[in-house]
Order: structure tokens, then C-alpha cells, then sequence
């Protein structure tokens, strides 16, 4: 039952999220010549040129990332995913209708923007969910990447080269001044998110204590390709242990707190590394 409510308490945040989210991009981003990043942004893109309604550009776009993302993440994330991409979805068309109007200067109403933006995005990544289909991309290119090399690297440098396509784009077929109040909203949002989410783009390291490795280190192998340093430890109360080290990415981590839960005894801990020397 504990487990139930606490999936449910997830699916409701990431609805809260999605529709803070979607107010701050109909209701405040737009209305002042500022556009979303990542596959939001190229929706938001593809409907001032074709004229087509943001709430229809915003799931077609997604939809392949998405699909994408249900085979790289498993079937959580992509239920958690959907969700928080329907709640988008949803609050955009309502808010589209709405009309809401700051008084004040377009720098202020796109930096309060911004920080709305990233506090729902916020919600929705601690949550374990996703509404930006750049997030997935990046997490498939490094799953390939580790898959091949065994080498783990952050997703920092795949979201600022996704999102320095959309800005240019942005720039090119819409406004300059539209791409400088964009980059101003990345800036802002990612500072939030950064804050609530303790920097989701760099690499997770996971320290798992047990006396049972062989079983963990199994799963962790079986369920997400991945494996762990092992160090012989021991406990003031509990005696002789293992202590397993295991690096993942934000996307990841989820799925290897499932892997974790399903043994018990153990105790783990979660640090952000900015960097792994080669």
C-alpha cells in the first residue's frame, strides 16, 4: 500500500509540474517573444511557421522521443513520461485560451517565466518523470556510449548542443531578439533545476553496503548493462560487508533504486560527480 500511494504522490507531482510548466510557456514565455528549449522549443518553432496549434506540435514532436524512450528506460519512465507529457499537452491548450498579461518589461515576465519553468520541471524530474524529449536523446547516446566503452560520461554537453540547435533555429526563421530572451529562459530554468535537483545532468554515484553483493551486482548487470567496483568493508555493529560502487546518469537512477529496493539489508547513498578522470 505504501508503495501504491507513494506511485500515485509521484504521478500527481509530475501533473503539477507539467501544468506549471505549460502555464509559463502559453501564458508568460510567448506573450514576451521567449521560446521553451529542447523538442518544446522546436514544437513552439514549428507552430509559429506553420501556424499549426502549439498543443498539436508539442506531442508529435515528443511522441518519437518518447517511443524511444520506452525501450533505452523501461516501462516506469515511460508511463511517467506520458503522463507528465499529456498534463503539458493539456495545460497548453487551456492556457492558450487564457488571456494573461504581465505589467512589466519583457525582461522581468520571461526571468519570472523562466523560474516557473524550472520549478516544473523541477517536480517532474525528481519525480522521475519527463516532458523534454532532448533529456531521452541525450540518455540514449550515452547508454550507447557506455554500452560500448564501459565509460561513463554527463549528459551536460549533449543538452547544450541540442539546445544551441533550437536557439539557432530560433535566431535564423523567427527573431534575434526571440533567441536572446530564449537563452535567457534556459539560463534562469536550469539554474532552478539545478537547485531542486542537485545538477541531474552530471553523473550519479551510487554507494550500495550489503552482505549480499553477488545477487546485486547480478541485477544491476541483468537490468541496466551496467557494473560496480567492489571493496570488502566492515561494519562497527554488522561485521564483515561489501561496499558497491556504481556510476549512473540522472535517467538511470530510478531504475537502479527499483533494482536496490528489491534486496533488503542494504543502504545506500547518492553523490553528484562533476567529473571522472581518465
Amino acid at each position: 500500500m505504501n508503495k501504491i500511494f507513494k506511485t500515485l504522490f509521484s504521478y500527481v507531482v509530475i501533473l503539477v509540474g507539467a501544468v506549471l510548466a505549460s502555464f509559463s510557456v502559453a501564458c508568460i514565455l510567448l506573450p514576451n517573444d521567449a521560446v521553451d528549449y529542447g523538442t518544446a522549443g522546436i514544437a513552439i518553432i514549428i507552430s509559429k511557421l506553420t501556424n499549426m496549434e502549439l498543443s498539436l506540435c508539442v506531442p508529435l514532436v515528443f511522441l518519437p522521443f518518447l517511443i524511444a524512450g520506452f525501450f533505452t528506460l523501461g516501462r516506469k519512465f515511460s508511463v511517467k513520461a506520458l503522463i507528465g507529457s499529456v498534463g503539458y499537452t493539456v495545460g497548453i491548450a487551456v492556457f492558450e485560451d487564457i488571456s494573461f498579461e504581465l505589467n512589466t518589461e519583457h525582461f522581468l515576465a520571461v526571468v519570472f517565466g523562466g523560474a516557473i519553468l524550472g520549478l516544473g520541471l523541477s517536480l517532474i524530474l525528481r519525480f522521475g518523470g519527463c516532458i523534454d524529449g532532448s533529456e531521452i536523446l541525450a540518455n540514449i547516446i550515452l547508454k550507447k556510449i557506455s554500452d560500448n566503452t564501459g565509460k561513463n560520461y554527463s549528459m551536460t554537453y549533449i543538452l547544450i548542443a541540442f539546445n544551441a540547435v533550437v536557439y539557432g533555429a530560433v535566431f535564423i526563421l523567427i527573431d534575434r531578439n526571440a533567441a536572446l530572451m530564449s537563452l535567457l529562459v534556459y539560463v534562469v530554468a536550469t539554474a532552478i533545476i539545478d537547485h531542486f535537483t542537485d545538477h541531474f545532468e552530471a553523473i550519479k554515484q551510487v554507494t550500495i553496503i550489503t552482505q549480499k553483493p553477488d545477487a546485486i551486482v547480478k541485477a544491476i548487470k541483468k537490468e541496466m548493462n551496467k557494473t560496480c567496483t567492489i571493496i570488502e568493508s566492515r561494519g562497527a555493529i554488522a561485521g564483515k560487508n561489501y561496499t558497491l560502487i556504481c556510476y549512473v546518469n540522472y535517467f538511470e537512477l530510478q531504475k537502479l533504486r527499483d533494482v536496490i529496493s528489491q534486496y533488503k539489508g542494504t543502504f545506500s547513498t547518492v553523490s553528484t560527480i562533476e567529473e571522472i578522470l581518465r
